[in-house]
């Protein structure tokens, strides 16, 4: 079966580290068979920088956040995706905030039932991945743990590619087995 591979980059820049390690992965993923469409999380058009609370997709029988925008259409394609790729530069111990828009507005991919103590959300079965890159080797375990964790909650396999002390924009090309690893891990997760 031809898988759906939905990549979410979370770098400002266009040729930096994230954007070579997200060309990588795509590479392996297309030469397995994989549709892939990438998304620069920098390049949508938002109404709000993240989610309002204002939990009307609870109200709601669809999986979307309720705010018109292009993030909403980002995150409803979430639902259709057989592998959900994140990458982003390390920026303070965790995501870049073009990519953390994304993450707080994934509130509406859940629907909770509190009375019942149950969570219902179309990403169980799916397979995460995070492709992270960071100038050091600092702040690493803080920087990965927010998408492990919500792989497991989700009911996702879980698969990373980190690369610690990948220097200045552009660097990483430098480093040896890098684009290897990351295409290998493209075709493995199709």
């Amino acid at each position: 079966m031809l898988k759906d591979v939905l990549i979410i980059s979370g770098s400002p820049k266009k040729e930096g580290n994230t954007s070579l390690l997200v060309g990588w992965f795509a590479e392996g993923a297309k030469s397995a068979g994989a549709n892939v469409e990438i998304i620069r999380a920098a390049d949508l058009e938002h109404k709000v920088m993240g989610c309002t609370s204002c939990r009307a997709c609870q109200k709601s029988s669809s999986y979307r956040c309720v705010i018109n925008d292009a993030v909403s259409d980002c995150v409803a394609r979430f639902s259709s995706a057989d592998v959900i790729v994140m990458a982003t530069p390390l920026y303070f111990f965790g995501a870049s905030s073009q990519l953390k828009c994304i993450i707080d507005r994934m509130f509406s991919l859940y629907k909770w039932d509190n009375a019942a103590n149950t969570m219902e959300t179309p990403l169980k079965g799916k397979t995460f991945v995070f492709l992270g890159s960071g100038f050091e080797d600092a702040g690493f375990e803080a920087f990965e743990s927010p998408f492990r964790l919500t792989a497991e909650y989700s009911g996702m396999f879980y698969k990373s590619l980190v690369i610690k002390n990948a220097g200045i924009s552009g660097d990483i090309i430098k480093l040896p087995d890098v684009r290897l690893k990351a295409i290998e891990l493209g075709k493995e997760v199709v």
